[in-house]
């Protein structure tokens, strides 16, 4: 995955994500509208999203934080 990939994607979870979406509905969320990302690109760009906008909206930086650990636990990366 490139940067503007992970930019895409980053750009999408920040729009789509709620504070009582489970990792799960982010997921397929996120995969609507990058239906090639895999969960590996989605927790990257979760973490991505994190950093980049973390300043901005807190409730969301916190959700995308959840998924993204969650995801990488589960990937046992």
């Amino acid at each position: 995955m490139d940067a503007a990939e992970l930019q895409a994607i980053s750009d999408t979870l920040m729009r789509i994500v709620t504070p009582d979406m489970t990792p799960k509905q982010l997921l397929k969320a996120a995969r609507k509208e990058h239906p090639n990302a895999s969960k590996k690109d989605i927790a990257r760009a979760a973490f991505f999203s994190i950093i980049a906008n973390a300043d901005q909206d807190d409730g969301k930086a916190k959700n995308l934080q959840a998924f993204a650990i969650a995801e990488r636990v589960d990937d046992g990366s």
